[in-house]
């Protein structure tokens, strides 16, 4: 007798979890199909392409593992433990509809305004709305395109004066040169913007 309550105990101190976790794999399955069929009604989502694992992974080739997924990919995501979604793009329309057509939709938040401020402060790589809007009128008396010009034309000027005298010092000596393992053969030179941002 004693074992029928036993097993009729059993039975019913199961069936509440039991019915808890099939209500919760239903509720599961319904709206990630739910999901997937609004998904699939013209709803596109970047593919997932690995998680941070795979960063790790190729941690000595990271830049190069990114370009490789760039070139299969032009926009993709990686998955991370967190809530927060790492999205990748190099397609110039998202590029442009991110920066210019609704910016106001892609702010940077307060996750990320936390952990940038240390290095960015209140600049405008770290900051979103009415501060964002500042320090973008501050810096675009810096960077119109008559300032870019002025300087990049000046550091050109100078570039070029190295490089003529470098040139005309082999020639005279009439030793060959190799012009890439040169001096000037260095990112400022062939990049001149490069020299304003350090």
């Amino acid at each position: 007798m004693e074992t029928e309550n036993s097993s009729t105990t059993w039975t019913s101190s199961m069936a509440l979890p039991v019915a808890w976790l099939a209500l919760l794999a239903f509720c599961s399955f319904y709206f990630l199909v739910r999901r997937s069929r609004r998904g699939s009604k013209g709803r596109r989502y970047a593919p997932v392409v690995g998680t941070v694992f795979h960063q790790l992974y190729h941690v000595r080739r990271l830049h190069d593992y990114h370009t490789d997924l760039s070139h299969e990919h032009k926009t993709f995501q990686l998955l991370v433990p967190t809530s927060h979604r790492q999205i990748y793009t190099c397609d110039p329309a998202v590029i442009e509809h991110i920066l210019r057509t609704n910016f106001a939709n892609y702010g940077k938040g307060p996750f990320n305004y936390e952990n940038m401020r240390d290095l960015f402060g209140d600049g405008i790589f770290a900051v979103d709305g009415e501060k964002w809007r500042q320090q973008r009128k501050i810096a675009s008396y810096d960077f119109s395109t008559r300032t870019l010009r002025d300087f990049s034309g000046s550091i050109f000027k100078r570039n070029a004066a190295k490089l003529a005298g470098i040139v005309s010092t082999n020639a005279i000596s009439s030793e060959p040169m190799d012009i890439q393992a040169s001096e000037v053969s260095n990112s400022q030179s062939r990049y001149p913007n490069c020299a304003s941002i350090f």
